[in-house]
């Protein structure tokens, strides 16, 4: 029988929420957390795109990591979540140190982007992958997400890199679909493949993905997870329903402003976290914030005539 796939169902990309100076809320993480997996949640990824990571210090990122490892571990008569790390950068060198200190924090997995910036071919990313997986110490999801990186990671080379044993799933949010079907259609048995785009969710299941790492499921981590658990179960009209349900929680999401802009604004209407990015990420603009909360009055999650305050970008480490 060919060895169970590891990575399956919604893994949230937990935001990071900040104080008015600018600092972690630390107290606002923990609740965060434990409403995930209070609600169901198949697993967190600590320090993604939707966590501002790029703001974030070393020192940060491993508060961030360990904090939600610690708080996934609270419960011993559960089986712990899944915890995937974001370990990525256009450095080989520094990825593998950060996927190396992950390891020793004891998280599950590590999310390795492709490189930025420097725009590698096909070759330099199959090699640093491979780098970091040989080198790492932990499984390696690949996130392939171009129109972040400027690179993409085509299906050969993403198949070629799924037949190394450390190298278990890919986040593709390539939006090709093309590309999706050829991956899942050649896969090995033992390889994850997750959307990276929360609105192709659906379709991907439908082909026999294995989830989602997903931004909506700040909001609505047990509407996700449930999303799901029915595909898996074969109740495709459940996960449709529920799919349609939530599609314009998923498309306000990235209306307005880049992840997490539009996302943090919808967690403070619902009373989670203030509204507070660092720059040079700024809140939403009040156009997009009425239209955000039009959005969660219509599904009912918030009371949309009772506006919450505005919200200001912070800067951090300025004299």
């Amino acid at each position: 029988m060919p060895p169970a796939r590891q990575f399956r169902g919604a893994f949230t990309a937990l935001i990071t929420p900040f104080t008015p100076t600018g600092a972690i809320d630390e107290d606002a993480f923990r609740s965060l957390v434990r409403r995930q997996i209070d609600a169901g949640i198949h697993g967190l990824v600590a320090c993604g795109t939707t966590g501002e990571t790029p703001t974030l210090s070393h020192e940060e990122d491993e508060w961030v990591i360990a904090t939600t490892l610690e708080i996934a571990s609270e419960r011993p008569s559960r089986a712990r979540v899944r915890v995937i790390a974001g370990t990525g950068s256009n450095s080989t060198a520094t990825a593998i140190r950060a996927t190396r200190r992950a390891a020793e924090i004891g998280v599950d997995a590590a999310l390795v982007v492709a490189p930025y910036y420097n725009k590698p071919d096909q070759r330099m990313l199959e090699s640093h992958f491979r780098a970091v997986a040989e080198e790492g110490d932990l499984p390696i999801i690949v996130y392939n997400v171009p129109g972040r990186t400027g690179v993409n990671v085509e299906a050969a080379t993403l198949l070629r890199l799924a037949e190394h044993p450390r190298i278990v799933g890919v986040k593709e949010a390539s939006a090709n679909m093309d590309q999706i079907a050829t991956i899942l259609a050649d896969r090995p048995a033992h390889f994850s493949v997750l959307a990276g785009d929360d609105t192709w969710t659906m379709p991907m299941l439908a082909l026999g993905g294995d989830g989602v790492i997903c931004t909506c499921a700040n909001e609505i981590p047990g509407e996700m997870s449930e999303m799901c658990d029915a595909a898996f179960a074969g109740d495709w009209d459940c996960a449709r329903r529920i799919h349609e349900r939530w599609l314009p929680l998923m498309k306000a999401n990235f209306a307005g402003g880049p992840n997490p802009v539009p996302v943090k604004a919808a967690m403070s209407m619902l009373g989670l976290c203030a509204d507070i990015l660092r720059m040079p990420l700024m809140p939403l603009d009040e156009p997009h914030r009425a239209r955000m909360r039009t959005v969660l009055g219509a599904l009912g999650l918030v009371d949309e005539n009772a506006e919450a305050p505005a919200a200001e970008p912070v800067r951090v480490g300025v004299a």
